[in-house]
């Protein structure tokens, strides 16, 4: 594959906006994600994103960078809350991977280190 380094997004500062307009769009409004009110009396005393809406932010960064590519195969795990207020970049690196497949290793690390995701993307160029 052509460009096999690492790269890494642009920072973004994760908003209630952000997870009221993927509630909106998923129909995911469990209350740890859209109820500032109700996330105060849990553990993570603010709301946390989507573990599909991290998704969504690496899924957009191999868009980005492979524009032809399709996605086949992904694992992902949600080892800590990415709660409002978090400023978060997608990692991307690539692996060895199958002729005609490219594998990613993703995450989704918070300004302190913390990560929010992590996995691993399986592309393939478009047919």
């Amino acid at each position: 594959m052509s460009g096999t380094e690492w790269h890494e997004s642009p920072a973004l500062d994760v908003t209630q906006a952000h997870l009221d307009g993927f509630a909106a769009i998923s129909g995911d409004d469990n209350p740890i994600h859209v109820d500032p009110d109700y996330a105060a009396t849990t553990a993570f005393a603010l709301p946390v994103a989507h573990g599909m809406f991290l998704f969504s932010l690496v899924r957009a960064e191999l868009r980005r960078i492979r524009p032809q590519a399709r996605l086949v195969e992904q694992r992902l795990m949600f080892p800590a809350p990415t709660p409002v207020g978090a400023r978060v970049r997608v990692v991307l690196e690539p692996q060895a991977g199958e002729t005609g497949r490219e594998r990613w290793s993703t995450r989704v690390v918070h300004e302190d280190g913390t990560v929010g995701l992590t996995g691993e993307c399986v592309l393939e160029a478009a047919r």
